[in-house]
């Protein structure tokens, strides 16, 4: 087992594998390019976007994008492709008949993968974040045509014991119609401040009050009353807290992140569900590159009748299948049927007891 020979074994087997792994990352992005050049051809035309724009804020910031959303199916086919054709040219054979366990074969498929998995997590945590700033401004611009007016019904906790209420957002002009901000101390209201509307003054990064009336609370009748038609105002509220959605969080490496989700918790924020679901799926899909791994060399290191074809439509079926399982865990957090955390790791939970299984049967 620990001759020289099979560590030669060991460098071709990796060697194979990236090297196969990034042809097929080559290939199918020039395929998904040129589709997608085709679907958006008549938005790019039509709203005048500049050639500079397509090329380097549009596709070179889709490319990473990309390869994050389908780095398993990627992964997979990869490893059945070589694989089987090591099994049909008799490799694996020749490789288990000197006495290497099939345990000790899939080391050198388990180094790759450990190599895929470190990149695929550092694009996810860092770098795909930041390019996916200037791919979601392009598309915002040049492609998609819906734009959200206003939000209804804002609740924010902004700081401990400070509550504000928006009736409505607008987003073409930046202001908060009907907005309110409470004081609350021992479960009762000290203060409460009204407005008619706040509108967001970058100048200041405050908000500048229209209408505004405050009423201080006490024990007796005194309460303090004030009035005013204009009053600015800085608190721990700005105009990019009402811009945040399922796809704002894609543009936060993984610190920003994590602030995020605390300061969404402690406001009650709803929209933290989307938070908590791009972290842990920048998690979840770098690790499935170990279960796919293992699963595509089970999968196609014996010889079939139906040989590389059959295992390639079988990797593909299985890669699509987790990809669906992977989106369809989210509905759980969506209806709160699960956790975050429980729903987004579910599926690499149900894969690996399966690739423990192929395991078992492929190695007596």
């Amino acid at each position: 087992m620990a001759a020289p020979g099979f560590q030669r074994i060991d460098r071709y087997i990796i060697k194979k594998f990236i090297s196969t792994f990034f042809v097929a990352l080559l290939f199918i992005i020039g395929i998904i390019i040129i589709f997608d050049i085709s679907e958006k051809v008549d938005d790019f035309v039509g709203k005048h976007a500049p050639l500079h724009a397509i090329v380097f804020d549009y596709y070179v910031n889709f490319i990473p994008y990309f390869i994050n959303m389908f780095s398993p199916l990627f992964v997979f086919i990869t490893v059945i492709f070589f694989t089987s054709r090591m099994a049909a040219n008799s490799e694996v054979i020749a490789i288990l008949s000197c006495g290497v366990s099939y345990k000790r074969m899939l080391l050198p498929y388990l180094i790759s993968a450990l190599l895929i998995f470190m990149l695929s997590l550092s694009m996810n945590l860092w770098i795909i974040p930041r390019s996916n700033v200037e791919r979601l401004k392009f598309e915002q611009t040049y492609v998609n045509h819906k734009r959200q007016d206003a939000n209804t019904n804002v609740h924010y906790q902004i700081e401990d014991g400070k509550f504000a209420y928006v009736q409505s957002f607008t987003t073409w002009n930046n202001t908060a119609n009907h907005f309110t901000l409470e004081e609350i101390r021992d479960n009762k209201i000290v203060s409460k401040l009204s407005a008619e509307k706040a509108q967001w003054d970058s100048t200041m990064g405050g908000w500048k009050l229209t209408n505004w009336f405050i009423r201080e609370y006490s024990e007796g009748l005194g309460d303090k009353v004030r009035t005013g038609v204009k009053m600015d105002t800085v608190i721990n509220l700005t105009v990019t807290d009402f811009y945040r959605n399922k796809k704002t969080v894609e543009t936060l490496p993984i610190d920003q992140l994590n602030d995020l989700i605390k300061t969404q918790n402690m406001r009650g924020d709803p929209n933290v569900m989307y938070a908590d679901i791009e972290k842990h799926t920048r998690f979840t899909l770098p690790f499935s590159v170990f279960i796919l791994t293992i699963m595509g060399v089970c999968l196609s290191s014996r010889k079939r009748r139906g040989g590389i074809g059959l295992n390639i439509g079988i990797g593909i079926a299985l890669s699509f299948t987790y990809i669906l399982f992977l989106r369809f865990s989210q509905m759980f957090v969506y209806s709160g049927a699960l956790p975050t955390v429980v729903a987004l790791w579910l599926p690499n939970v149900v894969f690996a007891a399966v690739a423990a299984v192929i395991y078992y049967k492929a190695s007596r």
